[in-house]
């Protein structure tokens, strides 16, 4: 049975396998409730977000959560040939709906599939599927009919023979057929009206009848202009540009050598790239440290003022560089993400966009030392275990030895009191590295031995320095070579003050 740890508490577990993970990604952030109303209603309103505060507290989870509590794509966007200018592909947008009626007519395209006894008789015989002397049905490719022993072509054979000597001829071919037509064109009434109809052999043993719309479908299909889907359907809703190049997130034409030549080239349409910006269309596009593509921050803008941008060759000496598409649909949701410090670099104009459609929010570092989230703390836990799916659940002891570091933490870099750390990236991987010890130990779980050590262990670099050489000036001073520090006397000359009994 497992436990819900929004409702119960620590001691209700034995091990992290108790624990019930939601579904709900939002419900899988800790130590954000007041935040989360506010990313429900971006979701529900398609409103932007900037999430501010320093790297490991969720920001990146809240952004994919958002994207779980979307409606699922309802647009296409396809980029087809224009004949005229091909330079200037033309774009085409559908919905599901169009899409799905697409499909359908497609279907119809394709004809109906029956049974050989559905169809007129003299459909069958030419067919092959019923004899003409005992009308009894069997294998298309038996001339003999193993029901009376009559030759099912010889009307077939008859009809050859006799065109054969009105032409003059002795004969149509070398000799009498034995298998039959694969297709028959006829006509018949339908609805008061006479249409074509073709009656084809599928299969060895159905028979397809395309009417007049299949045909006329059919048709339309071979003239349709060729066409790319750039962003179908089925597709990702949530798309992360961080520290994304130019012609990533804003889309490229690719190179070709030909130069897009009718016979030997690739036609411009085809080699229509999208950004992420297209990709993120009806989504979510997340930039963490969004001041990275500084300079790309106009364009995230410009994107987000008009819910279209053009995708065009980036590269001036590319073949490409001459391809343009306009009006390419990117209605997306934004959220960007940065350090407190980072806020300054952000675009003015940009920020302001955000604030006039959105929010800015400012995350927290602790959470308060209660019941409830040390509970959702276990939960944590839980959920970094599933997620890596390499090492195995961990002991109640376990979890409290993590909860105790999540305090010192707290109280250490936060310096808070009576609160626990929301710096969970770091707490998952002290969470790992316990448990890659009790794989390598070959124990059903992690203990409190091996959350033990991964505590005193699993500390940044800067940490590990001090408490190797108490300070990073020592620190500094033992790193240097031999070779540095014998030269670093006065005038260059050799230090006479390094011990060389070594030599």
């Amino acid at each position: 049975m497992y436990v819900n740890m929004k409702k119960e508490f620590l001691g209700d577990i034995e091990t992290t396998k108790d624990i019930l993970i939601p579904k709900d990604p939002l419900n899988r952030v800790i130590g954000h409730d007041d935040i989360i109303k506010f990313v429900k209603i971006a979701a529900k309103q398609r409103r932007n977000l900037l999430l501010v505060g320093p790297p490991g507290i969720g920001k990146s989870l809240i952004a994919q959560a958002i994207s779980f509590h979307l409606n699922k794509p309802n647009e296409e966007i396809t980029v087809v040939h224009n004949p005229e200018r091909p330079e200037r592909p033309f774009v085409e947008v559908k919905t599901r709906k169009e899409r799905e009626n697409e499909r359908i007519d497609l279907q119809k395209a394709e004809g109906d599939v029956v049974d050989p006894v559905e169809v007129p008789d003299a459909v069958a015989e030419r067919l092959g599927f019923r004899c003409i002397h005992c009308g009894s049905f069997n294998n298309a490719y038996q001339s003999i009919c193993p029901h009376c022993g009559g030759d099912k072509f010889s009307h077939i054979n008859a009809r050859r023979k006799h065109l054969g000597d009105l032409l003059g001829m002795f004969e149509m071919n070398s000799g009498p057929i034995s298998i039959p037509q694969d297709r028959v064109t006829t006509t018949r009434v339908k609805n008061g009206k006479e249409e074509v109809v073709i009656y084809e052999r599928i299969d060895g043993d159905q028979i397809k009848i395309l009417d007049q719309h299949a045909l006329e479908k059919r048709r339309e299909l071979v003239d349709e202009k060729p066409k790319n889907v750039i962003v179908p359907l089925k597709r990702k809703l949530f798309i992360q540009a961080t520290g994304a190049s130019e012609t990533e997130l804003l889309g490229d034409v690719r190179h070709d050598p030909y130069g897009g030549h009718p016979d030997l080239g690739t036609q411009p349409y085809e080699r229509v790239v999208p950004g992420a910006i297209h990709e993120a269309h009806e989504g979510v596009l997340f930039i963490d440290e969004i001041v990275h593509i500084a300079r790309l921050q106009r364009y995230i803008l410009s994107a987000m003022q008009d819910k279209v941008f053009p995708i065009i060759g980036r590269n001036p000496q590319s073949a490409g560089s001459s391809v343009k598409v306009e009006n390419v649909p990117c209605d997306f949701i934004f959220v960007g993400a940065c350090n407190i410090r980072d806020i300054q670099y952000i675009l003015p104009p940009l920020r302001s966009r955000i604030q006039g459609e959105g929010y800015e929010i400012l995350m927290k570092t602790t959470m308060p030392d209660t019941e409830e989230n040390v509970a959702k703390l276990a939960q944590f836990v839980a959920q970094e275990i599933e997620m890596d799916g390499k090492i195995p659940h961990a002991s109640l002891g376990a979890v409290e030895i993590l909860i105790d570091e999540a305090r010192k933490r707290a109280r250490v870099i936060d310096e808070q009191k009576d609160s626990l750390t929301l710096r969970l990236r770091d707490l998952g991987g002290v969470v790992k590295m316990a448990g890659d010890l009790a794989v390598m130990e070959s124990a059903d779980i992690i203990n409190e031995k091996h959350m033990s050590f991964a505590v005193n262990n699993a500390i940044s670099i800067e940490d590990q320095i001090l408490k190797r050489y108490n300070s990073f000036e020592n620190a500094i001073q033992k790193d240097l070579s031999s070779s540095q520090s014998m030269g670093n006397g006065k005038g260059y000359r050799p230090n006479e003050n390094v011990d060389r009994s070594y030599m």
